[in-house]
């Protein structure tokens, strides 16, 4: 089992663990606060588009955190530079979440307490005001661990060349073919957690449960996450049908999402949308913006089938400063000659 074992890559996963821990802090006294300002009508309040926002932030800022210890612990084990980097990027999206999830409360706010059959807050409750600080405060502690992070993520980029970088081949071309595979490897990784938040926020804020296209979104997130597992392993096999599909299937998303952002302000629709369109809009701009990275980044791995990374990615171990190269690590290959079959320790 991996442990950090310098400086930085302890210092690296304590900000992203003390963000979490203040950020879910702030998070579920906003979420207890109101709560207890729902007037107490027998459930009638609860069933509003609006009250749902609340928990469903909540919800989706402990799936984000959780996930970005889990990648944090992943990208410090394999040493992945390009992991690390992109986790600077995920904990600035998040911080875009959190300012946009600020505005969206207060719309959720004012609309239940403005409602045509009378006010779903209690009187005098001052939740906005109560809850205003904590929610300016998210962001802020967001934005101190994103430079953090970023400070942190830079002194490890020089921590693991000097580990890594000796133990991949000299041949500059197959280092442009590793680099290639794993930026895609970490963006499958990333392209997860923004699919599922959307979706998330999609079935429980917009879509009503006697909808049909309540339980085709709810059968879509595990075709999604099998279909991302198939991009990896047929990546690494080098199947090139394999990918073929995948690559259809990524413009079939694509497709999906951009159909989404032109529903939520198309007029006949723009009402059903409402109470999160501003984080579904988020959430679906950086979706967007993944796939197409991705895509281009599947093509490009694909032309690279047949030219010699293969048996770099396959999984293997090597003893090395106590430490094991795996999956997304190259194997220690002499400076002179011709790659070996099996693998060699300095």
């Amino acid at each position: 089992m991996y442990r950090p074992n310098s400086l930085w890559t302890w210092s690296f996963i304590a900000i992203v663990v003390v963000q979490a821990l203040i950020a879910l802090a702030f998070e579920g006294y906003v979420f207890a606060k109101f709560q207890t300002s729902l007037v107490s009508d027998g459930g009638k309040s609860t069933s509003q588009p609006e009250s749902r926002a609340i928990p469903t932030y909540l919800t989706l800022f402990i799936f984000g955190f959780i996930y970005q210890i889990l990648l944090v612990y992943d990208a410090l084990r394999l040493k992945n530079t390009i992991q690390v980097i992109g986790l600077c990027f995920f904990n600035l999206a998040l911080l875009i979440y959190a300012a946009v999830q600020m505005d969206q409360i207060k719309k959720a706010i004012d609309a239940l307490s403005n409602q045509s059959d009378g006010s779903y807050i209690k009187p005098n409750s001052n939740i906005w005001d109560a809850s205003q600080p904590f929610l300016v405060a998210v962001p802020c502690v967001l934005a101190l661990g994103t430079v953090l992070l970023s400070i942190v993520a830079w002194k490890l980029y020089d921590e693991f060349a000097w580990t890594i970088y000796k133990h991949i081949s000299a041949d500059l071309r197959m280092k442009r073919r590793y680099l290639t595979f794993q930026i895609y490897i970490a963006l499958l990784k990333f392209d997860f957690f923004f699919f599922l938040a959307f979706t998330v926020q999609f079935v429980v804020m917009v879509i009503r449960t006697n909808d049909p296209e309540f339980g085709l979104t709810i059968a879509a997130i595990p075709i999604t996450i099998l279909i991302l597992i198939l991009a990896a392993y047929w990546t690494r096999k080098e199947n090139t049908l394999g990918m073929i599909v995948i690559i259809i299937l990524y413009f079939a998303a694509l497709a999906y999402f951009l159909f989404k952002l032109i529903r939520m302000y198309e007029p006949g629709t723009k009402e059903i949308y409402k109470p999160a369109s501003k984080s579904l809009t988020t959430f679906a701009v950086i979706t967007v913006i993944l796939i197409i990275i991705t895509i281009v980044n599947a093509c490009v791995c694909t032309h690279n089938f047949g030219k010699g990374l293969k048996p770099h990615i396959t999984r293997r171990k090597l003893e090395s400063e106590d430490e094991k190269v795996t999956m997304t690590e190259m194997p220690n290959y002499k400076a002179s000659g011709n790659p070996p079959n099996r693998m060699t320790i300095d």
